[in-house]
């Protein structure tokens, strides 16, 4: 059985890690660098960098704060905002990222996904997708949430893995921040649609709702923000609770 993953996720604007809720209304929280060696040494499995507001601010990812993560952390590194071109997932690999991640490029041009998976191995390109409930069927977001695209999510998953992407990054518009839990039902429709590994994102308030998302939604990995960054639970929390309870993670 393969560990399950915790993953802490740094929203980056302005150099500074954020947080929001349902996307919107922004906080500071900390400094990237600094929060980056606690969740290592703390034990993540690996660690996710947003630069949230990159592609609504057409502008690149800031690749010195990417640098300065990557010299200071020794763990898989997913960094994400901004990505339009090859060069640009070249760009961030040379600088220490391990795998890539991309929403709104990969819906706009789908092709980019093949190019990038067959230029650099599907192991280090993550589609992001942020969705959102729309009647009967999760509708795919762009421009970190501000733009609906009317295009059917899980459709758009399993094109995804066609294409060649290496895993799934599955962010809830509905309960991003809320602190309610994983949106469970879409987690579970698009884990059962692809073969390639999800992670779980936006909504983990406490241990059991993400014991819930890999249970209930058989998600892989759990993306986490809010509960690491206000320290109300510390990654070692989470992963004794997960394995007490029977998950396979690494401790």
């Amino acid at each position: 059985m393969l560990s399950k993953r915790i993953i802490p996720c740094l929203d980056v604007k302005n150099g500074k890690v954020v947080k929001g809720t349902n996307f919107k209304n922004l906080v500071e929280v900390g400094d990237p660098v600094e929060l980056a060696i606690k969740y290592y040494k703390e034990g993540a499995d690996e660690l996710c960098f947003l630069d949230i507001t990159a592609s609504s601010e057409n502008r690149k990812t800031m690749i010195e704060v990417v640098r300065n993560v990557a010299e200071s952390i020794f763990i898989p590194f997913t960094v994400g905002g901004g990505i339009k071109t090859i060069e640009d997932i070249n760009i961030l690999l040379k600088n220490g990222a391990d795998k890539v991640t991309f929403c709104t490029e990969a819906i706009k041009n789908p092709n980019i996904i093949k190019k990038a998976s067959n230029k650099f191995g599907s192991q280090c390109i993550v589609i992001s997708l942020d969705v959102k409930k729309n009647n009967d069927y999760w509708e795919l977001f762009i421009y970190g949430g501000k733009q609906a695209t009317g295009i059917d999510a899980i459709q758009f998953a399993k094109k995804c893995e066609e294409l060649g992407a290496g895993e799934i990054l599955l962010n809830s518009l509905d309960t991003d921040g809320t602190n309610q839990g994983y949106d469970i039902e879409i987690t579970k429709l698009i884990s059962e649609a692809i073969n390639i590994p999800i992670i779980a994102s936006s909504g983990a308030g406490n241990p059991e709702q993400i014991l819930i998302a890999f249970r209930e939604g058989k998600a892989d990995a759990a993306l986490a923000a809010s509960i690491f960054h206000y320290e109300q639970y510390s990654i070692s929390d989470v992963k004794n609770y997960l394995k007490s309870n029977s998950i396979e993670v690494r401790l």
